[in-house]
């Protein structure tokens, strides 16, 4: 009997190495024959993608109507990560696939960056670092240096990781605010943070907004300049979900003014940042879209991975369905 065919698909800008599947086969080689596969972003699918029974898919390409409809024998297509708006879900519901994603592998170290984040723009740490540097040592930033404790941490979107960062943020001694209409209520009872009811009001009672929620028809460009001009003068943003729930533009002006403090974007819109001009946006810190970064976090993702596309190509359930 033949075997199923799992795909793992890999934009070549990735740099994704892992020429055998090392994390992946397994949990997968007595059941499957595992192929990575590399393209860039316009290349056409190749006939063991749209030919394979289930889809292991790292960051793009994209995934739309056009190729879903090609893809006959497809079971399942699983996002390698969180964010899953690289695949149109609604045309894959409607072929009848579901699409999975792996929503908590990451939690820990996103969270983690998210207030790794704050905590640079709080303490000043690189505008320290470099005036030591240049063998300085007057503390040019003193008067820009904050105390965490009883500074409003406003996040937007209660998920896992906005969770976790709330949580976080809690133990440096920070009031924890949060907006998200989708999650119960009671929720903040249940871990002692504070529940606003709109974003404007998150955004008039923060110091500093922490964005954790998903890119969406929603959600794209849902911060630009009038909700940034909503922020008090001298708050500071931290972004370490999709770059386009944020609108660089304006962040760069309200930077440029002043009104932001400062800002720490793991993602930009339109990633990377595309100009000197953008890069020299004053009291930027940019980490390279990273915050998932670990070799443990890999691990856990590609495992997880590996076990839904079993779970597919084996006739059972699958989990972590968005479609």
């Amino acid at each position: 009997m033949n075997k199923s065919s799992v795909v793992i698909l890999c934009p070549r800008e990735f740099k994704f190495t892992d020429h055998e599947a090392s994390v992946e086969s397994p949990f997968l080689t007595d059941v499957a024959k595992v192929q990575t596969v590399w393209l860039d972003y316009n290349e056409p699918f190749p006939t063991q993608v749209l030919d394979t029974d289930a889809l292991i898919l790292w960051h793009g390409p994209l995934i739309d109507a056009a190729i879903l409809s090609q893809m006959k024998h497809c079971k399942a297509i699983i996002r390698n990560g969180v964010g899953f708006d690289s695949v149109d879900t609604s045309a894959a519901a409607a072929a009848g696939i579901p699409v999975c994603n792996v929503p908590d592998y990451g939690t820990e170290e996103v969270a983690d960056h998210a207030i790794a984040l704050m905590l640079a723009l709080y303490r000043q740490l690189f505008p320290l670092d470099a005036e030591a540097k240049t063998l300085g040592w007057k503390i040019n930033v003193a008067g820009k240096m904050r105390r965490l404790r009883h500074q409003t941490l406003g996040i937007v979107g209660l998920g896992r990781i906005g969770t976790a960062t709330a949580l976080r943020a809690k133990a440096f001694g920070m009031r924890v605010v949060f907006y998200d209409p989708y999650v119960p209520v009671g929720t903040h009872k249940a871990i002692g943070i504070e529940r606003l009811n709109s974003l404007d009001e998150l955004l008039r009672a923060s110091d500093t907004v922490s964005i954790h929620c998903p890119s969406s028809s929603e959600t794209r460009g849902m911060i630009g300049a009038r909700e940034l001009a909503l922020l008090r003068p001298g708050s500071f943003l931290v972004n370490t979900a999709r770059g386009d729930i944020v609108q660089k533009a304006s962040v760069f002006s309200a930077l440029r003014s002043g009104h932001l403090a400062g800002a720490g974007l793991d993602v930009v819109e339109n990633e990377p940042l595309r100009t000197p001009e953008e890069a020299a946006s004053p009291n930027l810190i940019c980490t390279c879209h990273a915050a998932f970064c670990s070799p443990e976090g890999m691990v856990e993702m590609r495992s997880t991975s590996a076990k839904i596309a079993r779970a597919a190509v084996t006739g059972q359930r699958v989990w972590n369905r968005v479609n």
